[in-house]
């Protein structure tokens, strides 16, 4: 078998598996298999390919076709201008996560020696990168996965970060050390009744603990407001993440916990997706 022989293998594969991104994953398994770049695998279509990676490719193709992720396969994801390591104990980082990125370094100096706090930080993607940006910066970052922490600390390690972030194994609840001059965080928002409706890739195969967050997908974004108004210093800035029509709610408990809204930013299909505040009171 060549490699465009093995290429429309894996898509009818894919296809038959309903996966609606049945040609670029066909594409991206190969490359992962063959260890070289997809346009490179483009130009060399009559070539080859010898019988244990032509295997190795067709496992990979039944693991994509029952739905797994391929940063799951692949173990590792991009995310702002890095790569993270990725197992199925943290949530995939995502393009609009980045958002939160964009906006910390809208309101630091490149030379700012900041105190932050990553509430759920699940990979550290957020928090890693914010401290790539920000090299006199330092961190505490927590959640209450012990595995999603072990992640994590490869990812410091891996982008030589450990000796500029904590992290800690605990519930943002019962979390009382330090005043933070920022919070960031990626909380669950999504309602119990909503899981369901979840894509395949996300339902079985994601962390449901960093998902899940009540009858009203605000469980997790009510603490992290609740003790962010504990935590961060006075104008410290809170800037997070919410779901799909929890704007009007989400301001609300802001504003009725002493901290001023800034700025909503949209995501790429126009839903309003994270929040920068400000804390007011003493």
């Amino acid at each position: 078998m060549n490699y465009l022989e093995a290429l429309n293998y894996g898509n009818s594969i894919l296809k038959i598996g309903n996966i609606k991104s049945h040609e670029i994953d066909s594409e991206l398994l190969l490359s992962k298999v063959l260890e070289m770049p997809r346009e490179q695998i483009l130009i060399n279509l009559k070539k080859k390919i010898d019988g244990k990676k032509l295997n190795l490719f067709k496992n990979l193709l039944l693991r994509r076709k029952k739905n797994e992720p391929i940063a799951y396969i692949f173990k590792k994801k991009n995310f702002w201008k890095y790569t993270f390591k990725v197992s199925k104990d943290v949530l995939i980082p995502r393009p609009e996560t980045e958002q939160i990125i964009e906006e910390v370094l809208k309101v630091t100096e490149f030379n700012s020696s900041k105190n932050f706090l990553d509430v759920g930080t699940g990979s550290g993607c957020i928090i890693l990168s914010i401290l790539k940006e920000r090299p006199n910066c330092y961190a505490t970052a927590i959640d209450i996965s012990k595995k999603s922490l072990e992640i994590a600390k490869i990812n410091a390690k891996m982008h030589h970060l450990k000796n500029k972030i904590k992290f800690i194994n605990i519930d943002v609840d019962k979390f009382n050390l330090n005043k933070y001059d920022l919070i960031v965080s990626n909380p669950p928002y999504i309602k119990v009744s909503d899981l369901k409706r979840l894509d395949c890739d996300v339902r079985i195969y994601e962390p449901l603990l960093a998902l899940k967050a009540g009858k009203d997908g605000l469980s997790g974004i009510r603490k992290l407001i609740f003790k962010s108004k504990i935590l961060l210093k006075k104008n410290g800035k809170l800037i997070f993440e919410i779901g799909n029509g929890q704007k009007y709610k989400v301001i609300k408990l802001l504003k009725n916990n002493g901290f001023y809204i800034n700025k909503i930013c949209k995501d790429l299909q126009s839903h309003p997706r994270v929040i920068i505040s400000t804390k007011f009171f003493i």
